[in-house]
């Protein structure tokens, strides 16, 4: 009798495809977006680190030879924003509309790279992309120099809460890579970003249709010895603000398959949880302390941010979709009213008394504009008056809800100080919403502290838009 011995290949084909996906669940995500003005070349660089990290196939190759000869901008040559731009409008008119998200991998990472329209039409997709970004690439035409919207951009980017800063100084070669071209931009860049709160600001010479310093050093700049960018992307620190705050998980579903189990399923906002952590349900203001943190593949001995998970409590109390788990030690703001920087996204104009659904983590209340504060200036940042707001507008108003909710400051949490409204007759997102600190008031001698009743019940900024909340 013939004993057949089953194929390894399928074998071992299966265990290296198992081992693939164990490394790339484990690798750190970096999101980041690629900003600046027209025809800085935005879609060129992102499909430049698509092709150079061998992200395409062939396929695509060949289809994107098709698209270059018919659509591309760069004659007889492939052309690599098309790999981005895939309106039939942005094809037609060379220019980048709507956001565009890309996802390619290295050996270090994984990215997910939103490409931003530069127009400034089109500011309001600007600020969506950069909202879940933890890097931003302002791009410049080294023939050009700094541009209005170059600083535009660097405006928006820091007042969406995003700390590191790549200034590419695209197109090198057609400036022959000249080092005080070069080092004159990255000079009136950081003159302008003195006082827009950047970490840190890496400066890159590269010329994205060549691929000089995007995935592989350049020779043409002996110059620059910096690294090229995607060295820099596969280094900078991921997440670093969020993992080093408190405790924020809102409430997705109560998660009871019968009667002995119940418990909080969510996503992680920020900072980390463990078995016998004291925690508060808020607005509610319930504490209990962490049983475990189950989840499908079994419970977990902590969780960090960014991981979806179910808290099963010690305690019997109520929490539903809406609220928010919190570390007692770290409470968040419990308000009916908020001030809150608009990126005015709907085409019709915001006045004062108009009433919007406000999305505020898994929460969704009714919000009153009460009044416009002011208008930014998206230029300049300075403020200045205003009655109503028109799409791409930027202000800061004052909202009044429906009930109370719990929120943090957008500058100490990007995740629980954002929020989106919503048009209630369309539904359709009409702005963006980043939680602004609540103004300090001066106390009276010999009078009780004003915020003192409020800090008893979860009041005040004890914790630090991304990403914010979808719908």
């Amino acid at each position: 009798m013939t004993v057949h011995q089953a194929p390894t290949a399928f074998t071992d084909r299966a265990s290296g495809y198992a081992a693939f996906l164990t490394a790339h669940r484990s690798k750190a995500v970096l999101r980041f977006i690629a900003c600046g003005s027209v025809d800085d070349g935005k879609s060129t660089l992102i499909g430049r680190l698509l092709h150079d990290t061998k992200q395409i196939f062939d396929d695509q190759i060949s289809a994107l030879q098709r698209d270059s000869r018919k659509h591309g901008t760069q004659g007889q040559e492939v052309d690599l924003a098309l790999l981005v731009d895939g309106l039939q409008a942005e094809r037609e008119q060379g220019i980048t509309i709507d956001v565009a998200y890309r996802f390619f991998s290295t050996d270090k990472r994984s990215f997910i790279v939103a490409d931003t329209p530069g127009h400034e039409q089109y500011t309001r997709n600007m600020a969506t992309g950069a909202s879940t970004a933890d890097v931003a690439v302002i791009l410049v035409d080294a023939r050009q120099g700094l541009t209005r919207q170059t600083r535009r951009h660097a405006l928006l980017v820091s007042n969406l809460g995003i700390r590191r800063v790549v200034l590419a100084v695209n197109k090198m070669d057609l400036a022959g890579w000249a080092q005080g071209t070069f080092d004159g931009i990255v000079a009136g860049f950081s003159d302008f970003a003195r006082d827009l709160k950047f970490s840190e600001v890496k400066a890159i010479p590269l010329s994205a249709k060549n691929g000089d310093n995007v995935v592989d050093a350049g020779v043409a700049a002996p110059w620059y010895t910096g690294g090229p960018l995607l060295t820099y992307l596969e280094t900078v620190p991921v997440h670093a603000e969020a993992l080093n705050a408190p405790f924020r998980m809102a409430v997705q579903w109560v998660n009871r398959p019968n009667s002995e189990f119940r418990g909080y399923s969510g996503r992680i906002a920020s900072g980390r949880v463990r078995p016998g952590d004291s925690v508060t349900v808020q607005p509610s203001g319930r504490t209990s302390t962490v049983a475990r943190i189950h989840t499908a593949d079994g419970d977990l001995p902590e969780a960090g941010e960014d991981e979806s998970v179910t808290l099963v409590l010690a305690d019997q109390i109520d929490a539903s979709r809406g609220q928010v788990i919190v570390a007692t030690d770290a409470p968040m703001r419990v308000t009916e009213t908020l001030d809150a920087r608009l990126f005015w996204a709907a085409e019709t104009d915001l006045s004062p008394g108009a009433s919007l659904f406000a999305k505020i983590g898994t929460a969704t209340v009714t919000a009153t504009v009460e009044r416009i504060v002011s208008r930014i200036d998206p230029e300049t940042g300075k403020p200045g008056p205003a009655e109503r707001l028109s799409a791409n507008d930027i202000a800061d108003v004052s909202l009044r809800l429906d009930r109370p909710v719990a929120v943090d400051a957008y500058a100490e949490n990007r995740e629980t100080g954002s929020l989106i409204l919503i048009d209630r007759e369309t539904t359709d997102t009409a702005a963006l919403g980043l939680v602004q600190a609540p103004k300090a008031t001066a106390a009276t001698p010999g009078a009780a502290m004003p915020g003192a009743a409020k800090a008893a019940d979860g009041g005040g900024l004890l914790a630090r838009l991304g990403r914010l909340f979808g719908r």
